[in-house]
């Protein structure tokens, strides 16, 4: 197995960068890595704490974490690294880390010269990024290692009897911090017991968003006290359901915000092209020459990043964009606001809500009528509406705390 999977990273290596000629994202993935020792050079010879994180999500599990240990121990420095573009790009100059960067594959000469040169007094992968010849060079160099957030099931390769090069990828970890019991009993049936049941970071971080200022001008010009919805991180699936409905069952009374995931211009002008009232693009409301009326339109579109947190504080309800076929984006920061939430039907790899679909706080759609009853209901039913969102709010106080379990470990490792 061992020789398969260095045959692999190698075939990676020498085919990326003939297919980057046709994709943009690999383009991007074989173009930063060729940074990544560059920027790290910086870290030789210094105190540094090392964090990895696959994307975006699992970014927002490291961020609490992180934000901590700026505080507590200001004389480190912090290293994050990416495994995708969709994340780098992103939080590429996120100001908390001293380098950010990709993180190359996991060939083991890179992994070598990777550990050797930032030598970090602590390594934090996070959710469920394993690479074994990194892992394998940490081990070697005894430098501490956990896992936070972590979520594991019995499909990982792990667990299979053919598994036994992964298995003992593990032996790296000193200790596991995971989501659930069901990632403590499997990392159990396989030798682990240095396991904590710590819950997801990330309930600690969307926390903190209640404490910042949430308000935006703009959007509350643009609600003008009206029933809101925030459709966030929407694919075209999703966009069709609200298209539709817009175009059909959609009051006067209502009132829509959608932020796409993709802001390409021609996804977007083809997405306001589609509905039927009145609508503005944030990009035409920031040109200098806008003199409209807000609130006179229907449908505001958010062509740009970074404003979706403070405007889901302003929504009535919330959709989040992906499970219909992409892959669920970030439910926990509407729920934090104590307000319904609306996916599609693909999200039992997410604990969360898988839990919140149960206990009643999420609800999920697989097609048009379900999306249009669902909407309908909660457009109409106020106390229907409240408690759906208290469900919410409660799920999110009652899962607080990993940070602080991950942080009095870290203590006991760190100088």
């Amino acid at each position: 197995m061992k020789i398969v999977y260095n045959f692999v990273v190698f075939l990676a290596a020498t085919t990326l960068p003939l297919i980057a000629l046709f994709s943009k994202k690999i383009k991007f993935f074989v173009a930063g890595r060729r940074e990544t020792f560059t920027k790290i050079a910086v870290l030789k010879n210094q105190k540094t704490i090392w964090f990895h994180a696959a994307s975006l999500g699992e970014f927002e599990q490291a961020r609490p974490i992180i934000e901590e240990l700026k505080h507590h121990y200001k004389k480190h420095k912090i290293l994050v690294t990416f495994f995708s573009p969709s994340g780098y790009e992103v939080r590429k100059n996120y100001p908390l880390a001293d380098v950010v960067c990709y993180l190359p594959l996991d060939a083991r000469n890179n992994a070598r010269k990777f550990i050797k040169e930032v030598n970090p007094d602590l390594a934090v992968f996070i959710k469920y990024e394993f690479w074994p010849n990194l892992l394998k060079e940490l081990k070697k160099k005894e430098i501490k290692t956990i896992l936070v957030s972590g979520i594991l099931r019995k499909e990982h390769l792990f667990f299979k009897s053919y598994g036994a090069f992964m298995r003992k990828s593990l032996t790296a970890f000193d200790h596991f911090f995971v989501q659930d019991s069901t990632s403590k009993t499997l990392l159990k049936s396989i030798g682990f017991k240095n396991v904590t049941v710590a819950g997801d970071t990330r309930f600690d971080r969307v926390s903190e968003i209640l404490k910042q200022d949430n308000f935006l001008d703009f959007i509350q010009e643009f609600k003008d006290n009206r029933y809101t919805t925030v459709a966030g991180s929407t694919w075209k699936e999703d966009e069709a359901f609200f298209i539709h409905y817009i175009n059909s069952q959609a009051t006067a009374a209502e009132k829509f915000i959608i932020a796409p995931h993709n802001i390409k211009s021609d996804g977007i002008a083809d997405l306001r092209a589609q509905i039927d009232t009145k609508t503005i693009l944030y990009s035409e409301f920031k040109q200098a020459q806008f003199v409209g009326d807000l609130k006179s339109y229907q449908v505001f579109i958010i062509d740009t990043i970074g404003l979706l947190t403070k405007i889901y504080a302003a929504a009535d309800v919330a959709y989040v964009g992906g499970a219909l076929k992409t892959g669920l984006h970030n439910i926990l920061e509407p729920a934090t606001f104590g307000i319904p939430v609306v996916i599609g039907h693909t999200f039992d790899k997410f604990k969360e809500a898988v839990d919140l679909v149960k206990i009643g706080g999420c609800i999920s759609v697989k097609n048009q009528d379900e999306f249009t009853e669902s909407f309908l209901h909660l457009r109409e039913d106020i106390h229907f509406r409240n408690q759906t969102g208290v469900i919410n709010k409660r799920y999110i106080e009652a899962h607080l705390g990993a940070t602080k379990l991950v942080m009095n470990y870290i203590r006991t490792v760190v100088n």
